[in-house]
């Protein structure tokens, strides 16, 4: 998107040290914005973030990547090669100018929030509206305080329809979110037990999640989990028009579902908003209920059936989820590795235990942030596993009581390869909150260990 510095000066009360007219007289602009000074694009605006590390320390590092201009809350005497905007906190001034873009998008934004679902689900709208509606989304998870500002701040300056996730560590999280993006639509996918160390409760979960059905406007849309009692209750929450979606159950629902020995299915659309066949090019049973969802919130601005079968026949795909390859050796891989929490584990194990093999194994970093429930939770899944035949080798992860517990990804795959040769007839699942980094497992079992 661009925006003038003079305007973002504006948006964020900030003072602009160096020139805010380019050599033809013109006023500056930038397109696009980024915190990451290895992603800088020529022309964009730096924002440094105070984190681990202080990012004012790579404002060189921008400057030479093509910024620009950037914003500091340090104090800016003279002019550099590029203008700055001196504000005083970098992360709310960059809210500020998510708030500055929202304003800019067409009259739709869709929000997305859950449990479990939320990146899988965001991809699928995309495909579903992307035919008809020059459609922006989050990139792969940038789902927070600073994700959300970006999706925005980085839409093209066509967008019709931009399509945010939304994540929460607590309450309060989701309406700050709502707050900068003013989403028109609202999907909540599920909810269970996932960061509840940082809420405090499932019922705090519940709570939050719901800020963003509480968020829609009365001309707005609430897309609901049918299938979830406590998401299809916050129907009571919002002014907004409400739309269920479901397998076999919802205002829109996936009937006469049929899985693929590859995790894609077929289905069928129906309801009132309109009945079409869908081939969905996502793998898991899962993702059959997040298209249903999509579909719903394409059915409901009016994009046509077509369209929208089209679009989820082959979505874009955020990295790690539910990738599933075949190595040399015959050997199925699934690397669903992103992240980890008992409703994403559990219906991962699913989708392995679908897969037609005489050897399933499940290779599980920890579920982390559970809280109180951790105990209980890992005990659960491993009492799943054991139920669909799956052995289970556990990463740093004690608490599922494997009889395989390793200290890292190197003593994984050595206990993967004491198991014997794996080849045609084998299928692993790769997965675990992010703190495993078990992707590199999965890259590691395709290229032969």
């Amino acid at each position: 998107m661009h925006i003038s510095l003079t305007d973002i000066a504006a948006a964020v009360g900030g003072t602009i040290v160096g020139d805010a007219i380019d050599a033809a007289g013109a006023p500056v602009e930038i397109n696009g914005v980024t915190q990451d000074s290895r992603a800088v694009e020529p022309g964009c605006l730096f924002v440094p973030i105070l984190a681990e590390r202080d990012g004012h320390d790579f404002v060189s590092a921008a400057t030479a990547a093509g910024a620009g201009a950037y914003l500091s809350s340090r104090p800016v005497s003279e002019p550099g090669s590029i203008p700055a905007v001196v504000v005083a906190d970098t992360v709310d001034a960059l809210q500020q100018l998510g708030r500055l873009a929202r304003a800019r998008i067409g009259a739709d934004v869709v929000g997305i929030t859950g449990s479990a679902g939320k990146t899988s689900t965001k991809d699928l709208v995309a495909a579903a509206l992307a035919a008809e509606r020059a459609t922006h989304a989050s990139e792969k998870s940038f789902n927070n305080e600073l994700g959300v500002p970006l999706t925005l701040l980085n839409a093209p300056d066509n967008t019709e329809i931009a399509v945010v996730e939304m994540g929460a560590r607590g309450p309060g999280h989701i309406a700050l979110l709502c707050d900068i993006a003013r989403p028109t639509l609202g999907v909540v996918t599920t909810v269970g037990n996932a960061h509840t160390s940082e809420f405090g409760s499932f019922e705090a979960v519940v709570a939050g999640k719901g800020e963003l059905v509480e968020a829609l406007p009365a001309s707005g849309t609430a897309v609901l989990n049918a299938m979830v009692p406590e998401v299809a209750q916050m129907a009571g929450r919002t002014q907004a028009q409400v739309i269920t979606f479901g397998i076999d159950t919802g205002d829109v629902r996936a009937v006469d579902v049929s899985m693929n020995d590859d995790l894609t299915s077929q289905f069928r659309i129906e309801g009132e908003l309109g009945g079409f066949d869908v081939s969905l090019g996502a793998r898991g049973e899962h993702n059959v209920a997040n298209a249903a969802a999509a579909a719903a919130v394409a059915l409901s601005i009016g994009v046509s059936p077509e369209s929208i079968a089209a679009g989820l026949a082959n979505p874009g795909w955020s990295p790690w989820r539910m990738e599933m390859s075949t190595a040399a050796s015959g050997l199925v891989v699934v690397n669903d590795a992103y992240n980890a929490n008992p409703l994403s584990v559990s219906a991962a194990l699913t989708s392995l235990g679908a897969i037609p093999a005489r050897r399933r194994i499940a290779v599980l970093g920890v579920m982390a942030e559970l809280g109180d429930a951790a105990a209980h939770e890992h005990r659960r899944i491993a009492h799943q596993a054991h139920e669909l035949g799956i052995e289970i080798i556990a990463v740093d992860a004690p608490l599922y009581d494997a009889a395989s517990n390793v200290a890292d990804r190197n003593a994984a795959l050595s206990a993967l390869g004491e198991m014997g040769e794996l080849g045609d007839g084998d299928a692993i699942l790769v997965k675990g909150s992010r703190v495993a980094g078990l992707e590199l497992l999965a890259d590691e079992l395709l290229s032969g260990g």
